[in-house]
């Protein structure tokens, strides 16, 4: 996901949170200019959260100003150190979205499938916060983080966009409570992961993180033993369902295992034969998903507003309990 336009993230309980207003913020400051933020040749920038001044209030702002990521998400885990990255790789995943490969230093830069990171660059003083959409594993195997970002006018996702070269160097700090970690010995799970626009982000990374998990099993005969997974990805039209090629390559992998529907609200172009068996014209709905409810499902939502709370009323009313449902939401 991608907090640059009007975004945020809530808790795993579905709790909103509180306002904050921040002052003496001081990492603006560092931003002014790449050797502030890059002191030394260090992979390692540690910050903790005693450098940061802020003061909480449980009232809301009145103020029109949009809250910037790093306000949205003050209430939210973040870890201790800001990590150096160079971008090693940019491909466009749609018109409208750009796909960055970020290459990491550091050997102890870690993240959960479904986090996300606040987003460094030299000279901007505006921060960006930005939902990882790659797996821990690929971290893990070649130091390797992706992040896949629409472009808007605001300044980290429009750097991206029009600044952003090869060797660019960057820094970043994974935050966030919305995750899938499960461990060995844990009881299996099924999962319903559900998206809307970019939101796919997170959700691409937990699903890539089960490819893992299965691929783990299979090698190892032991670890974790993951359920069944269904993804349903709502977008206007084909053409803004990001990864679909990778999704229909990883059901094709994991027959049985992984599923998928994409549902397109706007379509007015025919829907290209691979992904037709695939695709639904409207809404996801009631009837999509009350055929998933069991005592051992989890639920996983990502998108605007009026999607997570029209999904969220729509799980409660079929008997899911709240406490099986964990969503990222943007306002």
């Amino acid at each position: 996901m991608d907090f640059s336009g009007a975004g945020g993230s809530e808790d795993c309980q579905v709790i909103m949170v509180h306002a904050t207003i921040y002052v003496g913020f001081t990492v603006p400051q560092l931003l002014r200019g790449a050797s502030r933020i890059f002191p030394t040749r260090s992979a390692l920038v540690v910050m903790r959260h005693s450098d940061f001044c802020y003061c909480t209030a449980n009232s809301t702002i009145k103020s029109k100003r949009k809250m910037d990521h790093l306000e949205r998400t003050a209430n939210n885990f973040r870890q201790e150190v800001i990590s150096q990255a160079k971008v090693c790789g940019i491909t466009n995943e749609s018109e409208t979205v750009k796909r960055l490969r970020l290459a990491i230093a550091n050997k102890d830069f870690t993240f959960k499938a479904g986090q996300w990171v606040d987003f460094f660059i030299p000279g901007v003083s505006v921060v960006g916060g930005f939902s990882i959409c790659s797996s821990p594993g690929l971290l893990e195997r070649e130091g390797i983080l992706e992040l896949a970002v629409k472009h808007t006018v605001h300044p980290p996702a429009n750097w991206i966009h029009t600044e952003c070269t090869l060797d660019s160097e960057v820094a970043l700090r994974v935050g966030g409570d919305f995750f899938f970690d499960p461990q060995p010995g844990d009881s299996p799970v099924k999962l319903v992961l559900i998206a809307g626009g970019v939101g796919i982000n997170p959700l691409f990374s937990i699903l890539l993180h089960i490819v893992d998990l299965h691929g783990y099993q299979e090698g190892k005969g032991n670890g974790y033993k993951m359920g069944t997974v269904k993804l349903y990805y709502s977008a206007k039209n084909t053409s803004e369902l990001l990864f679909k090629k990778n999704i229909l390559g990883l059901m094709n992998a994991f027959p049985g295992k992984i599923m998928c529907h994409f549902h397109v609200t706007q379509q007015s172009s025919q829907i290209c034969k691979e992904l037709q068996p695939h695709v639904t014209e409207g809404r996801i709905s009631e009837k999509d998903l009350e055929k998933h409810v069991s005592k051992d499902t989890l639920w996983y939502i990502c998108g605007p507003p009026p999607m997570i709370e029209s999904i969220s009323k729509l799980l409660s009313n079929i008997g899911v309990p709240r406490n099986c449902v964990f969503f990222e939401k943007w306002w």
